[in-house]
């Protein structure tokens, strides 16, 4: 590898551990800190944090993560282990923005335009986006690993 394609390699996992770090924290601590309030607690707190994310810490790791992984292809296209996990760490990374544009902000804009009542809203949104953030956590994490396996075999 070559020093730029190792400094492309090192970026993208540190982006993409800070988001496997962030989807985690929601899954274990956020989500379920917020379960425990009222309807309108748990409705009002996810639409700040809907808006409170959208800033450029987030959207560094969050698009750098796999725009990065996918340089680091770029710059080492010798067949090998590196390569692979690269590869797949990329492929994990994409996947995770996918769930993300499919799954989530479509229920986050629908959470931010309801006007039912905090009840109905909370009840067609909690568990539904919940288990899809599990799984973009467990995808992210995935990437993650991948980049951190190409880091390990690339030595």
């Amino acid at each position: 590898m070559t020093t730029l394609s190792t400094t492309a390699l090192v970026a993208a996992t540190v982006a993409a551990g800070l988001s496997a770090g962030l989807f985690y924290a929601y899954a274990c601590s956020v989500l379920p800190g917020l379960a425990r309030g009222d309807d309108k607690t748990f409705v009002e707190a996810m639409r700040g944090i809907n808006i409170a994310i959208i800033n450029p810490w987030f959207m560094l790791s969050f698009l750098g993560a796999p725009l990065l992984a996918g340089v680091a292809v770029l710059l080492n296209l010798h067949p090998g282990p590196a390569l692979w996990w690269t590869v797949a760490g990329f492929a994990f990374l994409v996947a995770t923005l996918v769930i993300t544009r499919v799954v989530h902000i479509p229920m986050n804009n629908a959470l931010d335009a309801g006007r039912d009542g905090y009840a109905q809203l909370r009840e067609r949104f909690e568990a539904p986006w919940v288990r899809w953030n599990v799984l973009r956590a467990l995808v992210t994490i995935a990437g993650f690993g991948c980049l951190v396996g190409a880091l390990v075999s690339s030595r």
